[in-house]
């Protein structure tokens, strides 16, 4: 008998550090955008443009779904292998999409809209302000730049033990504060059961009705992601238009989210008959 040899491929490897990078230099968006817009933008019309940016962080994840499920219905070996060749179809459970595709088109879009961030200016006047305030601007930004000559005097262990002081004292402030660690909390808690929902769903869609692998992505996309564009965008437009507060808006969150968990729960009621699966639910024979 010949010796069974298990697939010791190391491309999951460059999968991997492909999602670190992404990763990487998709972190600074958020925080720095949403600092930005504090910045540079009036006080009542924040609230909206906040809900424009979280509104196009869901546009993304709907439009990939969408990609992802035209990528599902090509064979993984799309280009090197013919139509006639595959005896399979999509709904089979041996079929394996061009997952890869998608990362390609990806990343290229990617690199694509990252060419115009290399144009914008240093500093932007902030809104509703005229070009005298970016004089007075420019003219602090002098002792600032001197101070960055300073700085590259010193070693690097100096400068980094310097902003490691005020950064622990900053750290243990933010952790001592019970409503940031709320709002991190019903955060966290929000993102798991969301990405519990996009990681099982289609899973489920597909051995409880069916599905292929791309009808179950294009049908989450469609039902979830653009309710929650709306969501976004119109809370935005609510609180620049009544000018809520942050203590009405707390009041606001905590009543639609309740409601919300109570209308998950009318889901425990909705349960279809278990579909049969070897090994699983039946036996084997």
């Amino acid at each position: 008998t010949e010796c069974e040899k298990e697939p010791g491929s190391l491309l999951w490897i460059f999968v991997m550090v492909g999602n670190i990078v992404r990763g990487m230099g998709e972190t600074p968006i958020m925080p720095l955008g949403i600092s930005y817009l504090e910045d540079f933008a009036k006080t009542e019309n924040s609230p909206l443009y906040l809900g424009c940016l979280h509104t196009a962080t869901v546009i993304g994840p709907f439009l990939g779904l969408l990609l992802a499920s035209f990528c599902a219905e090509l064979f993984v070996d799309v280009g090197s292998v013919g139509a006639d060749e595959i005896t399979i179809t999509a709904t089979d459970a041996r079929w394996v999409g061009a997952w890869w595709l998608g990362i390609l088109i990806c990343a290229l879009l990617n690199l694509l809209v990252g060419i115009p961030f290399w144009f914008l200016p240093k500093s932007l006047v902030k809104e509703g302000e005229t070009k005298e305030v970016e004089e007075t601007c420019e003219k602090s930004v002098v002792p600032l730049q001197e101070n960055d000559k300073n700085e590259t005097k010193q070693t690097m262990y100096e400068i980094a033990k310097g902003k490691l002081c005020y950064f622990i004292p900053f750290l243990k402030a933010l952790l001592r504060n019970p409503v940031y660690m709320l709002f991190i909390c019903i955060t966290v808690l929000q993102f798991s059961a969301f990405d519990g929902m996009i990681s099982f769903m289609p899973k489920y869609l597909e051995q409880q009705f069916g599905k292929s692998a791309s009808d179950a992505i294009f049908l989450i996309g469609v039902y979830n992601l653009p309710v929650l564009c709306v969501g976004y965008f119109s809370g935005g437009l609510f609180m620049k238009k009544f000018k809520i507060n942050i203590y009405q808006a707390a009041n606001i969150a905590f009543w639609i989210s309740l409601l919300e968990y109570l209308l998950y729960f009318a889901a425990y009621w909705t349960v279809c008959d278990t579909s049969p699966v070897a090994g699983l639910t039946v036996s084997y024979e």
